[in-house]
């Protein structure tokens, strides 16, 4: 048994109490004495951190990232590119491409940046394979000009383009600045409060308080006094207590302890502030309008420096020219089925969209139709071979060919006027009669003026 002395007596306190009060790892010793203790393990017990944070990861997790290639004024996707299978499908590791994706984001928020080993021969992608940013270190140069690092994984060094690294508010291009160590204060304070409503919990609930009695009580009964007290409060079985001649009387509440919900929520606010996401997602009652701005200032930007970062490290230089990652964010935006198919038919109806593509958004079979309305309900028009069909008259034009010579767009029974345009055969006559008809009535005009010109003269 120890034996402490507080307060001019002796007290015998268990071995086991003691390991729990000098009990401590290194690491957070170090963390405590350089005042930076506040580590991501530790801010992932904040339940709206946590929820922050998962939320952010999951989101990023479902959006397929693609790879496009631009060759003049046309941009396309490359399907068959085995660098988006690894991203979005099997990273030929232990991860499938949705948890690579939520690795790499949970570091990049919370770590000093997500980092992945490139495994390629020559110019062939292999896989790719994530590192946690716990094992990794650098060797950094003294030129703070021209920049140079090597990453150091199990005593292993490697160069840095060997590794795909997304990071934030990064000044050398290796280690970034997670939201953790960027908002030591607020999430300390959340901590603590957290901590403060578990100390209380854990007391059963019971307030502070002290014990006043007449007369003095000797060692011993003191001592069981405090022995009974502390097994009442700390223990889950039902006791009584039972005190003769002593008062226990409660210590009045602190502000702090009145105000604890009101703090929480101040807390958990801030963290949502922090994190970019409007509090009604993550309390309830989120609008459309909530939705739009968490995608466009939380999630993009996200979105953004991963794919910057994709096309750093898994592009070849010859490809950077003219091909770039990217999102593919429909998943994310197309809302309700309603509102998309209210959408799809806009489009349809206003030729931007043909049923194919419609069709391929929603993941259906093509039914072969490549025809675009081109208004009045009842004008198909091919992109492809420049066909105009008309179902009505079951006719087909040529676009190009009509442009170079108008008479192939003929009905039977047209023709081309002397002003270009197309008229039946009686319209062409009867303009032709009205032209004649007015030359006439211009002629007799220049007649009756000439006599009229004599006459003034005689």
């Amino acid at each position: 048994m120890a034996r402490f002395k507080l307060f001019g007596r002796k007290e015998n306190r268990s071995e086991e109490t003691i390991s729990e009060l000098v009990s401590i790892d290194e690491q957070t010793l170090g963390q405590l004495l350089s005042g930076d203790w506040m580590t991501r393990k530790t801010a992932m017990e904040i339940p709206a951190f946590a929820a922050c944070v998962n939320l952010i990861c999951d989101t990023i997790a479902i959006i397929p990232i693609n790879l496009y290639k631009t060759e003049g004024d046309s941009t396309k996707t490359i399907d068959d590119d085995p660098r988006t299978r690894l991203l979005n499908e099997d990273t030929k590791d232990t991860l499938t491409g949705s948890d690579f994706k939520k690795a790499l984001m949970f570091d990049y928020l919370t770590g000093k940046g997500g980092y992945a080993f490139i495994n390629k021969k020559r110019n062939a992608f292999r896989s790719i394979h994530y590192v946690d940013c716990e094992d990794v270190s650098f060797l950094e140069g003294t030129d703070k000009i021209f920049k140079d690092y090597k990453i150091i994984v199990n005593g292993q060094q490697f160069e840095g383009h060997q590794f795909l690294k997304v990071l934030r508010r990064t000044k050398n291009g290796y280690e970034g600045l997670s939201v953790v160590k960027e908002n030591q204060a607020i999430l300390e304070t959340a901590y603590r409060t957290l901590l403060f409503e578990r100390k209380n919990l854990k007391n059963g609930g019971v307030k502070k308080g002290f014990a006043e009695t007449d007369r003095v009580l000797s060692d011993p009964a003191a001592k069981e006094l405090k022995k009974t007290i502390n097994e009442a409060y700390n223990s889950d079985k039902d006791r009584v207590l039972v005190l003769n001649g002593v008062k226990f009387h409660e210590a009045s509440a602190t502000p702090t302890e009145l105000q604890i919900n009101e703090n929480k929520k101040a807390n958990a606010e801030d963290i949502y502030s922090i994190m970019q996401i409007p509090p009604r997602i993550m309390t309830g009652g989120a609008t459309e309008d909530d939705w739009n701005e968490y995608i466009q200032y939380c999630i993009i930007p996200k979105l953004q420096a991963l794919c910057d970062a994709l096309n750093r490290d898994l592009l070849l230089e010859n490809e950077k020219k003219n091909m770039n990652f990217a999102p593919d964010i429909y998943e994310l935006t197309k809302g309700d089925i309603k509102k998309r198919f209210d959408a799809y038919q806009v489009a349809y109806k206003n030729g931007f969209m043909q049923i194919d593509e419609i069709r391929e958004k929603e993941k259906l079979p093509a039914v072969g139709n490549p025809f675009v309305k081109m208004g009045l309900a009842d004008v198909l028009y091919d992109p492809e071979t420049g066909v105009l069909y008309i179902p009505n008259t079951n006719q087909s034009v040529c676009l190009k060919d009509v442009m170079d010579h108008p008479e192939l767009a003929l009905r039977p029974g047209e023709e081309i006027s002397p002003n270009g345009s197309v008229m039946s055969k009686k319209q062409i006559e009867d303009l032709i009669g009205d032209k004649e008809k007015e030359k006439e009535q211009e002629e007799d005009n220049k007649e009756e003026q000439g006599k009229n010109e004599n006459q003034d003269k005689s």
